[in-house]
């Protein structure tokens, strides 16, 4: 970590840099890291970071302390706490963060499992679906047009480091995707569909994942190979979104690791 600077003034210019990053990442190509298991992820992965911001108080603690050898090279701020809450976004940081760059977006054709987010609102719900997404080990997300964004500081804490092994896409022409598809497309919908553990889930998939309250678009589903729903008991109308996926995605890993005569 390189000798700190210390930021006191919100009038600072680089306090109103970190600012813009804070409220609209995609179009600064920044985003916020905040947290210790973020950094740490970030620093054990080889992220580059930017800056390293650390809170007056976060100084103090030893988990942080124990990161900063780490840095060794990075950039690093001291923010005022007060300072460090405005761009932090929660009440209670941990105290440090780290500047990222954002991925520039690749416009290959996609190859082998992906999951397609249409219009999902909920910065958690995202952060989740990219989290369990990592998870089940499938690569790539594609946010459509009306979600959350994707490296926002919320989505960016629920996911829990998911963003560094996926490849994401935001505002993706989602319809466009499903005419180009080379894989099988699996519209997510709560009723009406085959039941999912019914579907030969092999792969490769497309999986489409549909508004909190909405679902997916018409035009989607229609466009859909398969309309896949997820059983549920007696008297349960549907499931969470982030749940819903991850029954999903991980019903899908089981099938490639269970042979098909044992199914």
């Amino acid at each position: 970590m390189k000798d700190s600077r210390h930021i006191t003034s919100r009038d600072n210019p680089i306090f109103k840099s970190l600012r813009t990053i804070a409220e609209d990442p995609r179009r600064q190509g920044f985003a916020l890291a905040d947290g210790i298991h973020l950094v740490s992820t970030c620093l054990t992965r080889g992220v580059a970071v930017s800056k390293l911001l650390v809170s007056e108080s976060g100084l103090k603690n030893s988990e942080i302390a124990a990161l900063l050898p780490a840095a060794a090279g990075i950039d690093c701020l001291v923010l005022r706490d007060s300072l460090f809450r405005e761009i932090s976004g929660v009440s209670t940081p941990t105290g440090i963060a780290a500047v990222v760059a954002i991925p520039g977006a690749s416009e290959a054709a996609l190859q082998g499992d992906a999951v397609l987010l249409d219009a999902v609102q909920d910065a958690g719900n995202v952060g989740a679906i990219l989290r369990t997404a990592a998870a089940a080990g499938v690569p790539q997300v594609l946010l459509g047009t009306g979600c959350a964004g994707a490296w926002t500081a919320r989505v960016l804490r629920a996911a829990q480091g998911a963003h560094f092994s996926l490849a994401i896409r935001e505002r993706v022409n989602l319809a466009a995707v499903l005419a180009a598809r080379s894989a099988t497309s699996v519209a997510t919908v709560a009723s009406g569909g085959r039941s999912l553990y019914e579907l030969d889930l092999s792969g490769p998939l497309l999986w489409l994942v549909g508004n909190e309250g909405a679902g997916l678009s018409a035009e989607l589903i229609a466009a859909a190979d398969l309309r896949a729903t997820i059983p549920l008991a007696g008297g349960t109308e549907s499931l969470n979104v982030a749940a819903a996926t991850a029954v999903c995605l991980f019903e899908a890993a089981r099938q490639r690791r269970t042979p098909r005569s044992r199914r």
